[in-house]
């Protein structure tokens, strides 16, 4: 009985071992077009975006014309003189000061500035005629805000308002620049031709003429935080030299 069970033991155990090498021999081979494992993670996301892997950017940048890359180079010293040009004398304390700021802010040219500084001029000027606090906010300083909303406060009081009629720049020059823990000043001297009236409530002129244009000559000094990619200036002090 024993001699039985022991030969179909060996038989079945000779018949699982050829079963086994035929099964390994076609279900162990790679043929390229098995599918890849179950990962029950990412089914979840199966009907939207793949999550973004680490350091991979959410958004697309688009391809093509790259940035520009932000200019923090030292300019040399042709640029800088070819950058201050006839704005200050050589060897003066304002080419020296406007030397100064070139190098801690490369941006900076003087033409350019003054086209902004003399459009700021006639923004400002309009805007306080007009009691136009909104613009006056983003345009000045705090201590010039209050200054001027004071003084259109006082005239709304009155019942007075202010006709302003700016006829044009005439010069506009930069006379003082300086540099203060990366705060930069620039002071402009502004010449202009303009008509102002200031009537009260019934209308009736109180100061000035409507006729006559006479000449201002404003001197207005222009702050900007040069660590700040804010590339705007306001308005931090003015002073009437008329």
């Amino acid at each position: 009985m024993s001699e039985a069970f022991d030969i179909y033991t060996l038989l079945f155990l000779v018949l699982a071992v050829v079963i086994f090498v035929r099964l390994r021999s076609v279900l162990g081979r790679r043929t390229g077009n098995e599918r890849p494992p179950y990962d029950p993670y990412s089914a979840r996301d199966a009907d939207g975006p793949a999550a973004p892997k680490h350091n991979e950017p959410v958004v697309a940048l688009p391809q093509g014309r790259s940035a520009p890359v932000h200019e923090t180079s030292v300019p040399s010293v042709e640029d800088i003189e070819a950058k201050l040009g006839s704005h200050a004398p050589k060897d003066s304390p304002l080419r020296q000061s406007l030397t100064q700021l070139l190098r801690v802010d490369p941006g900076f040219t003087p033409e350019q500035f003054l086209d902004g500084a003399k459009a700021a001029y006639e923004m400002i000027v309009t805007a306080f005629a007009d009691g136009d606090r909104q613009m006056l906010r983003q345009l000045l300083g705090d201590d010039v805000y209050d200054g001027f909303e004071t003084a259109i406060d006082e005239r709304e009081k009155k019942g007075e308002k202010v006709e302003s009629t700016l006829i044009g720049i005439n010069r506009a020059d930069i006379i003082e620049a300086e540099i203060k823990a990366r705060m930069a000043y620039v002071t402009v001297k502004f010449v202009s031709e303009l008509i102002s009236v200031t009537r009260d409530a019934e209308g009736e002129v109180v100061e000035g003429d409507p006729k006559k244009q006479r000449e201002v000559t404003d001197i207005w000094t222009f702050a900007r935080d040069t660590s700040s990619s804010n590339p705007n200036w306001k308005l931090v002090a003015t002073e009437a030299a008329n």
